[in-house]
């Protein structure tokens, strides 16, 4: 027994250890994210319903058959059929039937709501491809926002790197005697800002990780993701214009797709409601048969057959039915169902206008992102030369310690400035791929 629960608990720790050692891709993430999401599962299961909603619609076009039977026990004062006295007995009576029934015409009230109700289906679709794209750009956006807190890390690191080399050297300048104590315990305070810095670079990339494994819905424990190389972006964008973006995005998003077919619908609820006006006209069939006696013990099969197949009836009937006056019902619904149409027609407009907002705010983000990048990149190299030269001055003594901590900052800053520029950059170029349609994974 205890070889097995060590046995079990060496396989925990081992599947355990292979989940946190296992780091994300970005293809995996989107991936994971569009399969389990519950708010896309919540969007298939409405799909689902919708699909539903198809079959009971097309049901009225079908004819609708039904049987029946009853048994019924009387007492008291009865006609006995051969000497047709009253006499007091108790009555047993037996009735069947059958009934069959369809709707020939009823305005193409049941034609339009089949069609009405495929409408919405493809709606739905529509709107579920929306909600997946907008999951896919968030997760994108939260991958970036890890790769970001990385290298910000990575430089944070690097600098402690040299803040040591400072110590160490000040170390062996205080030792010989060549310099005072003093410039040490500055420089070890700059090793100390340095260290502080690292743990807060540390602190915003767990934060990072933390929110990509909560848009996933997965354990934040033990959870990374692995590095890719963030090309340096262009210099230049795909477009010029936000007017060519807009326009594909018209013709290709999901969201303008589904505001169309409201419109298609709400016209076909027009035509739902008018069929009120027109009459109806429906086909029945009935078939039915009865036995009765007056002594349950005289009852055999034979004679109760018998009186079944005696008193078998059948009859059609066509029924026609002429709306006269409703009480403004049906006007009323008429002009509701126009209103609604109105409303689908105002939403459509709506949310086209709304499109051309988000595109055009996402393109001056991203020309506004690409001078951020070129300038925080000139940036760079100007303090990266600054501090070559500090560093150079400093080891020989010409620069303070304060000074050349002024320096390096100022070269960690743009460090920082261009990293979060170029990733800001790469995400607002991605924003503009997704409205043209192209993958958000390349």
């Amino acid at each position: 027994m205890r070889t097995k629960i060590v046995t079990a608990l060496a396989f925990v720790f081992f599947i355990t250890i292979n989940a946190q050692d296992k780091k994300w891709t970005l293809q995996e993430c989107v991936n994971y994210a569009l399969e389990n999401n519950i708010s896309i599962k919540r969007s298939e299961l409405n799909i689902e319903l919708k699909n539903e909603e198809i079959v009971n619609r097309k049901s009225g076009l079908y004819p609708t058959v039904s049987a029946s039977t009853s048994q019924r026990l009387t007492f008291g004062s009865a006609q006995d059929r051969v000497t047709f006295r009253r006499v007091n007995a108790t009555s047993h009576s037996t009735s069947i039937g059958i009934n069959a029934g369809i709707t020939i015409f009823n305005g193409f009230r049941i034609i339009n709501q089949v069609e009405q109700a495929r409408i919405g289906l493809e709606a739905s679709k529509y709107d579920l491809e929306k909600l997946k794209d907008d999951i896919s750009l968030t997760v994108v956006n939260s991958y970036l926002n890890v790769l970001f807190n990385k290298e910000n890390l990575k430089i944070a690191k690097s600098q402690i790197e040299v803040s040591q080399k400072q110590v160490s050297q000040i170390s062996r300048l205080v030792e010989a005697g060549v310099q005072p104590k003093s410039n040490l315990l500055e420089v070890e305070a700059n090793l100390a800002n340095d260290e502080q810095k690292v743990v807060t670079a540390q602190n915003s990339l767990d934060l990072a990780l933390l929110d990509l494994a909560q848009t996933l819905q997965l354990d934040y424990v033990g959870f990374d993701v692995e590095n890719i190389i963030v090309n340096t972006p262009s210099e230049l964008l795909m477009y010029d214009k936000a007017l060519p973006i807009y326009k594909i995005a018209l013709e290709n998003r999901s969201e303008i797709k589904s505001a169309k077919l409201n419109v298609l619908s709400a016209s076909k609820g027009i035509d739902i409601a008018k069929s009120g006006f027109l009459p109806t006209l429906s086909f029945n069939y009935n078939f039915g048969s009865a036995a009765s006696f007056l002594d349950l013990a005289s009852i055999s099969n034979k004679a109760f057959f018998y009186q079944l197949d005696n008193n078998k009836n059948n009859s059609f009937s066509l029924s026609l039915n002429i709306p006269i006056f409703s009480g403004f019902r049906v006007k009323s619904n008429v002009n509701s169902a126009k209103i609604n149409y109105e409303i689908s027609q105002f939403n459509l407009e709506d949310t086209k206008i709304q499109l051309r907002k988000i595109i055009e705010r996402a393109f001056m983000d991203a020309k506004a992102a690409l001078k951020t990048y070129v300038a925080a990149e000139k940036n760079v190299t100007s303090q990266e030369l600054s501090f070559k030269n500090s560093q150079e001055s400093y080891n020989l003594g010409v620069m303070t310690s304060f000074d050349f901590e002024q320096v390096k900052n100022r070269f960690l800053n743009a460090q920082a400035s261009l990293i979060n520029a170029k990733y800001d950059f790469v995400f607002r170029t991605k924003v503009l791929d997704f409205y043209v349609g192209k993958s958000l994974i390349d």
